[in-house]
């Protein structure tokens, strides 16, 4: 065997041997929402102190704290073990960016800011875990 048909030989392999065995476990998008605590959440305003409550399922209801509606398109900004950012638009609606930063299960800080319906909007809080929904 030459040594152009031995290189193509483990290269071949190498292909075959990827195709099975990943080279590495990605990590799901947006991971670190899914470790959060589920359940009822009290999101507290910097700007005048006024809350709300969020129901916590799966992590993602903290992005778009200003648009509600389903459909928008998101873009992931950063993805990390303590800190995700996401940008989305809101087809006819506006768009936001959002940054959760988990302190621990059950406490984020949250910066939002956008627009929605031509008005520019800004929610920068912290939210915490008070329950069950």
């Amino acid at each position: 065997m030459g040594k152009l048909q031995r290189r193509f030989s483990v290269l071949a392999a190498a292909a075959l041997l990827g195709a099975v065995w990943p080279a590495s476990a990605q990590a799901p998008e947006l991971a670190m929402l899914e470790t959060l605590s589920k359940g009822s959440w009290d999101l507290r305003s910097r700007a005048d102190g006024s809350h709300r409550t969020i129901c916590v399922r799966t992590g993602r209801e903290l992005i778009q704290l200003q648009h509600r509606q389903s459909g928008c398109t998101s873009y992931i900004v950063e993805d990390s073990a303590s800190v995700v950012t996401v940008q989305y638009t809101c087809r006819g609606d506006g768009y936001g960016r959002t940054t959760i930063r988990r302190e621990s299960a059950g406490l984020v800080q949250i910066r939002s800011q956008g627009t929605q319906g031509g008005m520019p909007f800004t929610i920068e809080g912290e939210a915490r875990r008070t329950g069950p929904c």
